[in-house]
């Protein structure tokens, strides 16, 4: 029997019973460097643990180099427990997620964001919704517990491949989205969307240009997040091709940023906006980090706030109702699509909104407060003990109050800070915002400081 599901604001893991050497979930799938923490015996452990539970599993991979390796390892558990596995190969994950209804669950390696020496696993459940913290949890215990039977030698599990999720994903996207005529500069950062968006917005009847757009696991182009600072090659390009609008994605595809016609970044806080103001009517999810800007925007609509994570965002959304959520980190979730973050949807949605104003008008019309972030790198092994320092120096702020849902929400008269340790790196992120510049600044400082203090 399992134990109950943490509550929020609880850290998921280490769970009771599970040994922290093998507590790898974070807020996104299990992430870590490839060959050193991401190993192919412990893929071939998950594979064990999610064959046994969930029996056929479809399984692709973003271009990363160890990729291959461990997709092989993944299937060489499922199928030594009796599981099936069908290959998609190289894909996107919202293309993977989208093709799991018609499996026990979906399966992508990938490490998203993170740089080309990183890899890792997000497992997805049929409705195109990330594994929950339950199943998660189900999935450590196997792990640690490793009392899976191996199957004899004429009920290994079947192989197969398909090719056709890919084809699914642009038709689907096309259907919803109508056509459009502008130019478009894509930059894919040699990641698993280049199959996709550059297509789709073609479709369309688009002018596209296309960055990046080879699948390569050195990453040559860019680091694979899209990060204003990252994407200085596309904020040119916009502008010198006279461009109307840059698209960005991650590694993966389930992230999706913007640049506008004069090369201007326009990143997940702004976009998050845009979407709600078009989507959310019966209500809005997004994480701790959102802008409290959404709260002023959408009078009598519902905001609610979730862990960072998209699946606490889907997990949300399904308990609520509501038509949309988001994050500023550049995941979108369309219910009416999928319950997987699509960023080449977002991106096709975003270019069919540009059809008649351009995006500066946009934005125009969507209060943005000036939100400031930054990181601190800690050694993961102090992390227990760093969180009760990072306790105390939250508590010497004087905030108005002190939120725990996610790390440490301070809300202060004029705006907020949010100290929390990130899902898929080392690090404390810390994140203010205030309705204008100089206040953002003075909060993050202090706040800053204090976590800096902490970590020592």
């Amino acid at each position: 029997m399992l134990d109950a599901p943490p509550r929020r604001g609880e850290v998921l893991y280490p769970a009771p019973g599970i040994p922290a050497r093998v507590a790898h979930f974070g807020s996104s799938g299990i992430r870590g460097l490839a060959n050193a923490e991401i190993t192919p015996e412990l893929l071939l452990d998950v594979g064990r643990a999610v064959g046994v539970e969930y029996g056929n599993v479809v399984l692709g991979r973003d271009p990363r180099l160890s990729g291959r390796m461990l997709a092989s390892a993944f299937t060489a558990g499922v199928l030594s427990v009796g599981g099936g596995v069908c290959d998609a190969g190289l894909v996107s994950t919202p293309t993977l997620a989208r093709g799991a209804r018609d499996y026990g669950c979906g399966a992508v390696i990938t490490a998203s964001h993170n740089p080309g020496e990183y890899n890792g696993i997000k497992l997805w459940n049929p409705d195109g919704m990330a594994f929950t913290g339950e199943q998660q949890h189900e999935v450590e215990r196997a792990l640690a517990a490793k009392d899976w039977t191996p199957a004899k030698w004429d009920a290994v599990g079947r192989f197969t491949e398909r090719a056709d999720l890919v084809d699914r994903h642009r038709a689907a996207i096309l259907k919803a989205v109508g056509s459009a005529s502008l130019h478009v500069v894509v930059d894919c950062g040699c990641g698993a969307t280049a199959n996709v968006t550059p297509y789709v917005l073609r479709e369309m009847g688009c002018r596209v240009t296309a960055l990046n757009a080879q699948m390569d696991g050195h990453f040559p182009g860019r680091d694979p997040e899209p990060t204003e600072e990252h994407l200085a090659t596309l904020r040119a390009a916009v502008p010198a091709l006279g461009a109307d609008v840059g698209i960005a994605h991650d590694g993966d595809g389930d992230r999706m940023v913007a640049v506008d016609a004069k090369g201007a970044f326009v990143g997940g806080d702004k976009l998050l906006a845009v979407f709600a103001k078009e989507r959310a009517r019966k209500g809005l999810v997004v994480p701790v980090d959102a802008s409290m800007a959404l709260d002023d925007m959408l009078p009598g609509v519902p905001v609610y706030r979730t862990r960072v994570g998209d699946v606490y965002v889907a997990q949300e959304m399904k308990r609520r109702g509501a038509d949309f959520g988001g994050e500023p980190s550049g995941t979108w979730i369309f219910p009416e699509q999928t319950m997987c973050p699509d960023g080449p949807f977002a991106a096709a949605y975003l270019v069919s909104l540009l059809r008649e104003r351009t995006l500066k008008e946009i934005l125009a019309a969507i209060p943005a407060y000036p939100v400031v972030r930054g990181a601190l790198p800690f050694e993961a092994a102090k992390r227990e003990s760093l969180a009760s320092s990072l306790s105390k120096a939250v508590a010497g702020l004087a905030a108005n109050e002190v939120t725990t849902l996610d790390g440490w929400r301070l809300a202060f008269d004029d705006g907020w800070a949010l100290v929390r340790f990130s899902g898929t790196e080392p690090k404390v992120r810390v994140t203010a915002e205030a309705r204008d510049l100089a206040r953002a600044k003075a909060i993050y400082d202090r706040v800053f400081a204090a976590v800096q203090g902490a970590v020592g």
